[in-house]
């Protein structure tokens, strides 16, 4: 009987997850008013972050906290856990794991304003001084 059950909300996630296409993505961002300029950065982000998924939930990190969704935003300053918004992104966590990125997006604007792109361990690592991912045909 577990198995069943883990079996259906395997299947209900996946259901529920979306994954974007490179292009897909940047199509996506742009609709969600993110700068041209910056796009191949965004790009980067995301696809070291989440693999471009929506549904994606971090490990625990060291001190306690977790990242949720596209664009793996943390809960200790940006998502509330509970079923009420709030925070600075004034969202819950939950929120951020949707397909429709609006939230998601304003939220990771508003880090982005405040912190740059440092904010995000996955561009510092993988994208700050390195090869941007080629969105040219997108």
């Amino acid at each position: 009987m577990q198995k069943i059950i883990l079996v259906i909300l395997v299947v209900v996630s996946l259901a529920q997850a979306k994954t974007f296409t490179r292009c897909g993505l940047v199509k996506e961002l742009r609709r969600q008013g993110f700068p041209e300029d910056k796009m191949r950065n965004w790009v980067c982000l995301v696809e070291n972050e989440s693999r471009r998924r929506t549904d994606i939930t971090g490990k625990v990190n060291k001190n306690g906290s977790r990242d949720y969704g596209l664009f793996q935003i943390n809960d200790k300053y940006w998502c509330s856990n509970t079923s009420t918004p709030g925070k600075d992104c004034n969202v819950t966590c939950s929120q951020l794991l949707t397909d429709d990125i609006t939230k998601a997006s304003k939220c990771a604007k508003k880090i982005f304003k405040r912190h740059g792109f440092m904010a995000w361990y996955g561009w510092r690592n993988h994208c700050d001084g390195k090869p941007l991912p080629d969105i040219s045909s997108c």
